[in-house]
């Protein structure tokens, strides 16, 4: 495999040599255990590193956002396996087999990602997966749904506290619109990826939206943009070509012009008096 390759074998996700450092956002409705093999995996989670070096596991909760970076080594692609634990799997393996074993006084843990201590179990778990990114062989389903259990009791055997995390199925709760759009208004998403990852339907949001704020949710966002844009570069003396792509901004003409509509004035010009607009 020379080019960058990822093989999905029904939740069981195989990524790898990939010859230059990628980055993605993980946002998925599925609990996910990562392992890196090779290379380095960056986990950047509001505002906070973690580096997962070959040999280790993290585990990232359902619906947390998170951004991933896969950094090759000067020797080295990367090269790394994904358990994805979709819901109907997890039920069925509490009602079948884990149901009687799990105590229902274990309090879930507020973290929502988890670097998991190396262990034998996990190691060997991962290992036996490796012959599939070399091999026209593929897994068959028994395969998969044994290995899908085995990371499930790797997971209770390194922590009890994954239980109340791993089978929790309520409905996720809405999450607020506005305190979400403060902690990512900084971000490419559509209001469609908006309205998935605050647990609503488009329409819904849009609804619920109106409730909260007078503006479009769109005019919302370029606001909220400017309006941090006009700290940084006002207050805190920026440099107006490193903060327009950090607050969300693709092109610098058209920053030039909203900020310009905005306030009156253009942010070349950080000594003009002008309030902030709020």
């Amino acid at each position: 495999m020379d080019s960058p390759e990822m093989i999905n074998y029904s939740g069981i996700i195989l990524s790898c040599y990939a010859d230059n450092n990628t980055s993605c956002v993980h946002a998925i409705k599925d609990h996910s255990l990562i392992y890196t093999y090779a290379g380095k995996l960056l986990i950047e989670d509001k505002g906070k590193e973690l580096t997962i070096l070959p040999g280790e596991c993290v585990f990232i909760r359902r619906d947390h956002r998170v951004q991933l970076t896969k950094l090759y080594s000067d020797t080295e692609q990367y090269k790394g396996i994904t358990f994805l634990f979709r819901r109907n799997f997890l039920r069925k393996f509490y009602n079948n087999i884990g149901k009687k074993e799990m105590s229902n006084n274990i309090k879930a843990p507020e973290e929502s990602v988890f670097r998991i201590p190396l262990r034998p179990d996990i190691s060997s778990l991962f290992h036996s997966l490796l012959p599939y990114f070399d091999s026209s062989v593929q897994p068959t389903n028994d395969i998969i749904k044994l290995k899908e259990q085995e990371a499930v009791y790797s997971l209770l055997n390194t922590d009890n506290q994954f239980s109340p995390v791993l089978f929790d199925f309520t409905e996720p709760w809405k999450i607020d619109i506005i305190d979400f759009l403060n902690e990512n208004y900084m971000y490419d998403l559509s209001m469609e990826e908006i309205a998935s990852y605050t647990g609503r339907s488009l329409a819904t949001f849009k609804r619920d939206f109106a409730k909260v704020s007078e503006l479009p949710p769109q005019k919302w966002l370029i606001n909220k943009r400017l309006e941090v844009a006009y700290d940084k570069i006002v207050n805190q003396d920026m440099k107006v070509s490193d903060v327009y792509v950090e607050v969300g901004f693709k092109n610098l003409s058209h920053f030039y012009r909203a900020f310009k509509k905005q306030y009156g004035f253009s942010p070349k010009n950080k000594y003009s008096n002008t309030p902030l607009k709020r």
